[in-house]
């Protein structure tokens, strides 16, 4: 069970989720105003769904915003289906991303993934030199300073580290940290990569290396 946030300008689409998702023992805190979301706090909540296409404030706009204040997964909920939308989505920092209209099903089982990925328990961490991943808190930094990574960028990391000098192709990546039945291509486990990568550098690390025709390396 989890406490979940879902944010949609349409009162029937929220009705809808909380509808879905309580039959699985989830909190549903639902809200119609994207722009209430901002003076939450969001530290209550594991998970977050939030529209794309609103008024006032778009959905890309607010888990732009919000993204460094919330560090729990993030799926999107869009009736855009071209891919430069799903790019962006990714690039913001979200996890996943559901369709509408959406089946019960795969809404059930994308909340389910997320979360259960988010409390799976672990007892270790690993060390690369200055680069250290707490598996337990889910964390990872970098000479004892933590690197903001989202829960993807981090998974991704975790996955990579836990198979040092093995080379996982973008597929194998998203089926491990995604799911099989995620929406997510290989351009978006790029742009996850990307942004990790990113966060890396700036705190002084190069832990992944790219394979090119085939994949990504934990190469410390």
């Amino acid at each position: 069970m989890g406490r979940i946030l879902a944010i949609d300008d349409e009162q029937a689409i929220l009705d809808a989720l909380a509808r879905i998702l309580a039959r699985d023992g989830h909190d549903i805190v639902k809200v119609a105003d994207p722009t209430a979301v901002l003076a939450m706090d969001l530290s209550r909540f594991d998970l977050i769904l939030c529209d794309v296409m609103m008024p006032g404030l778009d959905g890309f706009d607010l888990v732009r915003q919000i993204r460094p204040a919330f560090d729990g997964p993030i799926i999107f909920l869009t009736a855009k289906a071209a891919e430069e939308d799903a790019v962006t989505g990714y690039g913001l920092g979200a996890d996943d991303y559901v369709r509408k209209p959406f089946g019960a099903a795969e809404l059930r089982a994308k909340a389910a993934a997320h979360l259960r990925r988010e409390r799976r328990p672990h007892a270790h961490a690993l060390a690369f030199g200055s680069v250290r991943i707490d598996l337990g808190a889910r964390s990872l930094t970098v000479d004892d300073r933590p690197v903001a990574l989202s829960p993807t960028e981090y998974a991704i990391c975790e996955l990579l580290a836990r198979h040092p000098g093995q080379v996982m192709s973008r597929a194998q990546i998203r089926e491990a940290v995604l799911g099989w039945d995620s929406d997510a291509d290989d351009t978006a486990i790029s742009m996850q990569v990307s942004r990790a990568r990113k966060k890396l550098a700036a705190a002084g690390a190069d832990p992944i290396a790219t394979v090119w025709g085939m994949g990504y390396k934990w190469q410390l």
